[in-house]
């Protein structure tokens, strides 16, 4: 217990010790503000340029056979590093030098000797204190270890920082990966994995560095101002892992496996491209993904309802697409992923579900026009209820309702299943207006009904 205290103040002493380092970069959940600077210009990029074209134009693999002098690293260990130190001090007689001493400090390379005893030393210029240090090959000569993969612990390789920021930042890029991760503390490399949808379109705020095995750190953010980041090995370049170890969970840890830029994305889709930025309407109600109080959600989504395609993004080795639509009065983002490919002309199906073509569920131009105020816009984004909502606007914050209840005079109830196993009662007067809602804590999950129209209630 003493020493798992001691180890944590030593890592804040030294982090505080740090100067303004624009490489540590955090989300905005961090608990402490961010005030390093995440500048960067991406450059242009051609529509037709795919993903792989543009790591392997931009970012060299370089084996530690081919380092250069003055090629960038910064010390980041992880929890083995505590114990094995990686570096020496040749003014102190070659003392090992402990790890956490030298947490984000960055190195420059200086070149490979051969010591008094045989051994191999790789050195390096501290740039923070303007000291030397070396780090012994454990066995053989450098030559002997330079094709290895390991190269030198705890190095994270900058150069790959560097090019990312200056072209990424400001870059649209869409998610890829089903995890990502947001900073719970700035201090501390301590971070909390949320769960994305797949295809969300995103906007890179800022680029830094993540660890020795994966050292570039992206962080996105998306319409709804939700910031959440994906360390990644780029180039791989001193990352301790071979090609054939991204593999299952470790593929998000590429670029590729996480992010797609837009760029490329458009040449997969440029016979869809006419599509974007037309309006269209659901000629069905339909479920569809959305983000509500910062939380991926499944809503039922009512006929008439009028979008904006904001994009569509291909899914890899399928027919379906994932559409990216934007709700008319919410400006709300919604998910679908549909199929442009024809019906069967004998089933009508497409896999068994023929209201995936998207000829089948939606209509080109608007639907049917629905008046909201500022504040209902607001808490439709959220997924909320709130006083003097119409049906209309209920509908797009909640989906249609588990069933409903008809009371007196024309009030009647409309009832939600709530994840956490209550009920949600919202309540109506005779125009259809919002007059409250309140939570059944007592009830059991509503059985789904049809919901009655106002129509209907009015005969």
């Amino acid at each position: 217990m003493i020493a798992g205290v001691c180890l944590a103040l030593m890592l804040v002493a030294s982090y505080a010790q740090q100067t303004d380092n624009s490489y540590i970069v955090k989300t905005k959940n961090a608990k402490k503000a961010l005030a390093a600077d995440a500048a960067g210009t991406a450059d242009s990029l051609q529509n037709e340029q795919k993903a792989h074209d543009f790591i392997s134009e931009n970012f060299r693999f370089y084996s530690l056979c081919d380092w250069k002098e003055d090629m960038k690293f910064m010390v980041m260990p992880e929890k083995y590093d505590m114990v094995v130190k990686t570096f020496h001090d040749p003014l102190q007689n070659g003392k090992e030098v402990s790890s956490m001493t030298l947490r984000h400090k960055i190195m420059l390379y200086k070149g490979h000797t051969e010591a008094s005893d045989g051994r191999s030393h790789i050195n390096f210029l501290c740039q923070d204190n303007n000291k030397m240090y070396y780090y012994e090959i454990p066995n053989g000569t450098f030559d002997d270890y330079c094709y290895g993969k390991m190269g030198v612990p705890t190095l994270a390789y900058l150069g790959d920082v560097d090019i990312a920021r200056e072209k990424l930042v400001g870059k649209t890029l869409f998610t890829k990966a089903k995890q990502y991760r947001i900073d719970t503390d700035y201090d501390s490399d301590g971070f909390q994995e949320v769960t994305m949808n797949e295809g969300k379109e995103v906007k890179v705020v800022a680029v830094g560095v993540g660890t020795r095995s994966f050292p570039v750190k992206i962080i996105v953010e998306d319409e709804e101002g939700n910031e959440f980041y994906q360390n990644v090995a780029i180039s791989k370049t001193n990352s301790g892992m071979r090609d054939d170890e991204f593999i299952m969970d470790n593929t998000k840890f590429l670029f590729a496996g996480s992010f797609e830029l837009q760029d490329a994305l458009m040449e997969v889709s440029k016979n869809l491209a006419e599509y974007i930025g037309k309006d269209v309407h659901t000629k069905y109600s339909t479920n569809m993904i959305t983000q509500g109080d910062g939380k991926e959600r499944t809503l039922k989504v009512p006929r008439m309802t009028s979008f904006t395609i904001e994009n569509i993004l291909p899914k890899r080795n399928s027919q379906y697409v994932t559409l990216t639509l934007k709700e008319f009065e919410s400006r709300r983002i919604y998910f679908k992923d549909v199929t442009f490919t024809n019906v069967d002309n004998v089933t009508g199906d497409i896999d068994g579900r023929r209201e995936d073509f998207f000829g089948y569920l939606f209509a080109m131009g608007a639907g049917k026009a629905r008046n909201t105020t500022q504040a209902a816009r607001a808490a439709i984004r959220e997924g909320r209820v709130i006083l003097r909502m119409t049906e209309d606007e209920v509908t797009l914050a909640m989906g249609e309702p588990a069933r409903t209840v008809e009371g007196t005079n024309g009030r009647h109830d409309w009832i939600y299943n709530r994840s956490n196993g209550k009920l949600l009662v919202v309540q109506f007067d005779a125009s259809g207006t919002v007059i409250g809602t309140k939570v059944d804590r007592t009830g059991s999950k509503a059985p789904v009904r049809r919901r009655t129209t106002a129509a209907k209630r009015k005969k």
